[in-house]
């Protein structure tokens, strides 16, 4: 992948995507695959903004059943599927625990019932998702640090798991094989218009301070949050933002699905990368699209309704990192917006641009299908998706199961450990062997970059050499995650820098300003870190 503002410039393509979050992504694979000439163009970083700040879940979404949205539940069910199938590197099983109290809003019998219909829409009643019932001792011995007072029992049900900015990142890597022209930290500054019909763009290179106009037959927004923030957008849309905090280790591989005391919403206890994600928090947004940060507020709310459950409370000294994104839903009447509609539909202005609005990553195939159909209906093109049920770019070809364990045995040799190797082969499917040559070359790089977490020197420098990564940012917030999962302090931070510089083409001017521009925007999105090391 490699970034190439120029062939933006005069040229004729038949549609242009703006946005590289999920649907952008989506909708340039889909496109370019049924043979259209695609542009997508990001302002920033892939998967900059929503896209790299979700539960990190592919999943049905089992509390759209209390509010009866049987068909929303039903496709992400289905695209969940789907997605287990042709991309098991991207897409992994996470199997959730339900503990049910004697004070639980919601009681056995009705839990019963969901997580059957839930398995029903899914078809997956015989399956390995399929819902189990425990009683209060065999439940409070699967999930030991719970606390087992009033407990009378659990569930557990099956759901899916993702790394979502490199689901992205793989989509644009698709797009661009596919014959895409994808740039990143390339704006949209305006769109041009021809008799009041919109045919092309202004496009500014973030990077080298030029322009390219940009001639395009049809235009699909994608641009979430800023395209709430438009004149038009105000009436389509609705911000809620959502906040996740980075916990220590559970001893577990399993999730929880809880409900809050003070409010009553769903909130989960994720395992990711050997960490815990607790999230998420629900709350109208109408504040600066640039600097969502997360409040200490949030991070009292998050917290107290855990430890609800926990036996050993966690504190703010135990919050490891945060994260802040904003969904962006259909508007609404609904007083809340735990309340309001997670459904997407496409929006289509009087001068004939598209624009993508509300929508779920786990169903975000089947939405962008939906807006290619658009544009290919509007440009006459009578070819049929070519999405679904298509494998992955970076899928192995051979059988998943024994192509991860000769890949798993290849990464011991090398002097992976187990753990590291594991999310290795999930983060690079088929490419994974670029990264063992790497290591074959220097066996130095199979050392864990930090210790605590299972990255190794090998993919970061592989991710700077290829993957279109242009700040240091790019590289441990979206490349690896590293930024949310750790405290990294200003000299970690320049040994890191020091590791990628010649790949990433940095002086040591550039060297330092990158260290500088990660320590101070991590610290202003996250000021309760700030406060608590204070």
């Amino acid at each position: 992948m490699k970034r190439n503002f120029s062939l933006l410039s005069n040229k004729q393509f038949d549609l242009l995507v703006c946005g590289g979050g999920i649907y952008g992504a989506w909708t340039a694979y889909d496109a370019a695959l049924r043979g259209l000439s695609v542009a997508l163009v990001e302002q920033g970083d892939w998967a900059c903004a929503t896209s790299s700040a979700s539960s990190k879940l592919i999943h049905g979404g089992l509390r759209y059943l209390e509010s009866l949205d049987f068909k929303l539940v039903k496709k992400a069910l289905a695209e969940r599927q789907m997605l287990l199938a042709v991309a098991p590197h991207r897409v992994w099983p996470l199997r959730f625990g339900v503990p049910v109290y004697t004070d639980s809003r919601v009681g056995t019998f009705q839990m019963k019932a969901g997580l059957f219909m839930y398995d029903s829409l899914a078809d997956n009643l015989n399956s390995d998702m399929a819902h189990h019932h425990f009683d209060g001792q065999a439940f409070a011995g699967r999930f030991p640090f719970l606390g087992s007072e009033n407990l009378k029992g659990g569930f557990t049900y099956g759901d899916a798991q993702t790394d979502d900015a490199r689901l992205v990142l793989e989509l644009v890597s698709g797009a661009m094989d596919a014959g895409a022209v994808c740039v990143n930290y390339g704006k949209l500054i305006s769109v041009t218009e021809t008799n009041g019909r919109a045919d092309g763009a202004t496009v500014r290179d973030q990077l080298g301070h030029g322009s390219a106009e940009i001639f395009a037959r049809q235009i699909v927004n994608t641009t979430g949050q800023w395209t709430a923030a438009s004149e038009q957008g105000r009436g389509w849309c609705r911000l809620d933002k959502g906040v996740h905090l980075v916990m220590p280790a559970l001893p577990t591989d399993e999730a929880l699905l809880l409900t809050a005391k003070s409010d009553g919403r769903v909130f989960f206890i994720i395992p990711w990368y050997g960490m815990t994600l607790l999230g998420t928090t629900d709350a109208d947004y109408s504040g600066d699209l640039d600097h969502v940060v997360v409040e200490p507020k949030e991070v009292a709310y998050l917290l107290a309704e855990a430890n609800h459950y926990l036996k050993i409370a966690w504190t703010e000294q135990d919050v490891v990192g945060s994260y802040a994104g904003l969904r962006v839903m259909k508007h609404s009447d609904k007083t809340l917006p735990s309340s309001a509609s997670r459904d997407w539909e496409l929006k289509t202005a009087d001068n004939g641009a598209h624009y993508s609005i509300g929508g779920k990553i786990t169903s975000a195939r089947e939405d962008a299908a939906c807006i290619v159909n658009t544009v290919c209906a509007q440009l006459g093109v009578d070819t049929p998706c070519a999405t679904r049920s298509r494998t992955f770019p970076w899928t192995p070809e051979a059988d998943y199961i024994r192509w991860f364990v000769a890949a798993s045995t290849h990464a011991t040799q090398l002097g992976i450990e187990q753990e590291s190797a594991k999310w290795l082969i999930r983060r690079h499917g088929k490419k994974v062997g670029e990264i063992f040559r790497i290591i074959e070359n220097d066996p130095r790089l199979a050392e864990r970059i930090v210790p605590a977490l299972p990255f190794i020197q090998a993919d970061l420098l592989f991710c700077a050499r290829g993957e279109m990564a242009v700040h240091l940012d790019d590289l441990l917030r979206r490349r690896m995650p590293l930024l949310i999962l750790a405290q990294l302090d200003e000299s970690v931070l320049r040994r890191i820098a020091e590791t990628v510089a010649t790949a990433m083409g940095w002086d040591e001017a550039a060297l330092n300003r990158e260290v500088s521009r990660v320590s101070t925007r991590h610290s202003e999105r996250n000021p309760d870190l700030r406060l608590m090391e204070n």
